[in-house]
């Protein structure tokens, strides 16, 4: 369900600034509409707007209708989304990072372009052709050459520093979750940004550049995805590829396909997922971490699992294993790697398989992940420990398993404080769902109590 929550401004007070409209103007050419559509007169007082905009009154279904005639909107996604939500289809901040050419000149436009006040929470902005069209661009993207007589001289240095503190970021994201460390990656990004428009520079150090504004776009989409923005996050992560083909690193652009693709299997669509990580994986051979391979495996599987297709999943969960018994240490590995393990794997095939209706299979690997002799960090790891808690339940729960399920419950709540992230919250509102039809047992109806 898309919500209008975190609109700074009505999306119908923005939609009349838009357009350069007073709201009796922008009225009158709603009733006009609502006449042509055989609706009769309406009346078109600008306080009529006021009470809409302000007053929480909704219109009457025929203005709705004339509403989402006069922008273009199908009147399904009226009832589909509600008032005023279907209005935010209309607020399309998309049109820079979707259409600029594959250039640096279009990577730098899309990096500078960080989206408009309008938070379409929930929303994908790309569709299939938009999916296919980023990663058949992405393999062909001219890349960046050394730029001189523009500003002042930067080297290496700047991109040393930048590097250090993007990876201070990644770990904060791991701690405190995605809230305040998106405006801190969007932030970094302005940084970055700036000294590609602006500095002269050596070619080697613009690429490293480059590379910097992609971590730092795919850390802004990964926080803004946690956050359960995803215009936003999709919007980062277009762009993110981008600066990665101008960086001429087809690795760190692997790693944003990954990123992309999480975000496309849990918003329902398995497939689009699944075009993204045959995209990254196509030429294997360009990509250097075996870290990132079983990151684009493990995606994969997850991905088959949310499309019910366990066979496929469970070779991608087998290739996942097999691309991590080839990785060296994490210190010889991409640093937003670290994360990659024995353990985070076996979370994913935990994952999979509760999906999957396995709830055995899914324990069996829930506690691998945690007993392995390379074992998921669970202290660094507090968002998605949550998360996979949380599922640990949920696959108790399927077993008959309720005791376990409401100690790992109460365990869940209890970790999650401190934590900001959308995701462990919708994964803990799953699990009070399922909870809820043995809400007769006091010890659930406590618990659902508790939780609420």
């Amino acid at each position: 369900m898309i919500t209008a929550t975190a609109v700074h401004t009505h999306p119908l007070t923005t939609l009349m600034a838009r357009h350069g409209l007073t709201a009796a103007a922008y009225l009158k050419r709603v009733a006009d509409r609502h006449r042509a559509l055989g609706f009769g007169a309406m009346a078109h007082r600008k306080e009529k707007a006021t009470r809409w905009t302000r007053e929480g009154v909704t219109p009457e279904r025929t203005a709705l209708l004339a509403i989402a005639s006069l922008h273009g909107i199908d009147f399904a996604d009226v009832d589909r989304h509600g008032w005023p939500n279907f209005l935010l289809l209309a607020l399309d901040d998309d049109r820079t990072v979707l259409e600029s050419p594959w250039t640096v000149t279009g990577t730098v436009n899309s990096l500078t372009d960080v989206g408009g006040p309008v938070d379409r929470r929930g929303f994908l902005i790309a569709s299939t052709s938009t999916l296919a069209a980023a990663v058949a661009q992405w393999t062909t993207a001219e890349p960046a050459l050394a730029v001189t007589g523009r500003g002042r001289q930067v080297g290496t240095e700047a991109a040393d520093l930048f590097d250090a503190r993007l990876d201070a970021l990644r770990h904060l994201d791991d701690t405190v979750g995605a809230g305040q460390v998106y405006d801190a990656a969007v932030l970094e990004l302005r940084l970055i940004t700036g000294l590609l428009k602006d500095a002269s520079c050596s070619e080697t150090t613009r690429r490293r550049l480059f590379a910097a504004a992609s971590e730092a776009s795919r850390l802004a989409g990964w926080c803004a995805y946690d956050d359960g923005r995803h215009a936003a996050a999709e919007r980062h992560f277009i762009a993110a590829l981008r600066a990665s083909a101008s960086a001429k690193e087809p690795t760190l652009g692997a790693v944003t396909l990954a990123f992309w693709a999480n975000l496309r299997y849990n918003a329902g669509d398995p497939h689009g997922a699944l075009h993204l990580i045959d995209g990254a994986l196509a030429d294997r051979r360009k990509i250097s971490s075996p870290r990132v391979l079983a990151m684009l495996h493990a995606r994969a599987a997850r991905a088959h699992s949310k499309g019910g297709e366990p066979t496929a999943a469970w070779h991608q969960v087998d290739a996942a294993f097999d691309a991590y018994s080839k990785a060296d240490t994490p210190e010889a590995d991409l640093p937003s790697m670290y994360w990659i393990n024995h353990g985070e794997l076996h979370q994913v095939a935990a994952s999979s398989a509760l999906t999957l209706g396995e709830p055995r299979r899914a324990l069996e690997n829930f506690d691998a992940a945690l007993t392995h002799a390379d074992p998921y960090d669970t202290d660094r790891e507090t968002r998605g420990a949550v998360i996979y808690q949380a599922r640990q339940a949920e696959a108790h729960l399927a077993l008959g398993n309720i005791d376990a399920a409401l100690d790992i419950g109460h365990q869940v709540i209890t970790a999650m404080g401190g934590v900001d992230s959308a995701r462990s919250t919708s994964t803990l509102t799953e699990l009070r769902t399922q909870l809820t039809g043995h809400r007769d047992i006091p010890a659930v109806a406590d618990f659902l109590n508790y939780a609420a």
